[in-house]
């Protein structure tokens, strides 16, 4: 079996794959690793501010090359669009975009954040920082996690969010997006939460049709590798890899 390499999105870090999929991958025969992008290693990291979308691609094919085979890619949300822009330039067995930003960029998610906290959003143009966006418990839960998660494990989870590079996300929302038919090359499922407001069911949807990919639904939010019910998550992807790329054994 192809090693794995996961990739994480704004505000997170490898932690984020490390509490439940890594293991679970690496029981079921796996190589399963989990990077954690650059500046994501504290809350407020001098220079993340200016950090681009190129940046995280770099640090993903620097991972990649060192593990001993192409590895299958899965990205989560700004790592599934960095992920994206991987597949451009690179081989990669099969990949899956988990509640992934659409290869059209993230003005959908910028406009709902908009019209639900006009303030918040406006305040973090200002300052070029995206933390007070999930600054508490409560908003971080609004963006990622439905009411099933314990606020014992919103809070946890809350806990080690980080700031993110304003740079990165005018990327997303303006400057950046990938050559869609390079990436087709390579075999994708996009996984979606029916409960997620952050990236929407119906942009899950696009981008499946976009690549031309598999497409699975879930009743989570946008975090659905921390939410109740991952497992089934991650059995899907399991699925899909060996559908691909052959049997993993125990």
């Amino acid at each position: 079996m192809p090693p794995i390499l996961f990739v994480h999105g704004l505000w997170h870090g490898g932690w984020c794959w490390d509490e439940h999929f890594v293991p679970w991958f690496r029981e079921r025969g796996y190589e399963a690793t989990a990077i954690t992008l650059r500046r994501h290693d504290q809350r407020h990291a001098p220079g993340l501010r200016m950090t681009r979308i190129r940046d995280y691609v770099e640090d993903v094919a620097n991972a990649a090359a060192k593990m001993p085979s192409p590895p299958v890619m899965v990205g989560h949300s700004m790592g599934g669009f960095v992920t994206q822009m991987y597949l451009q330039d690179h081989v990669a067995p099969a990949a899956a975009l988990v509640a992934s930003v659409p290869p059209g960029g993230i003005l959908g998610a910028t406009l709902r954040t908009g019209a639900r906290h006009p303030l918040r959003l406006l305040a973090a143009n200002l300052t070029w920082s995206l933390y007070g966006i999930v600054k508490t418990p409560e908003r971080a839960r609004e963006m990622f996690f439905g009411r099933e998660l314990s606020n014992e494990l919103v809070a946890k989870y809350q806990g080690r969010l980080t700031d993110d590079a304003y740079m990165a996300y005018l990327d997303l929302l303006l400057f950046v997006r990938p050559d869609v038919e390079a990436v087709r090359r390579t075999p994708i499922l996009v996984v979606g939460g029916h409960a997620d407001w952050t990236i929407s069911a119906a942009e899950v949807a696009r981008t499946a049709s976009t690549y031309g990919a598999e497409l699975a639904m879930f009743p989570g939010a946008h975090d659905l590798m921390l939410e109740p019910g991952w497992e089934k998550v991650a059995e899907r992807i399991d699925t899909f890899i060996r559908s691909r790329v052959g049997a993993a054994t125990r």
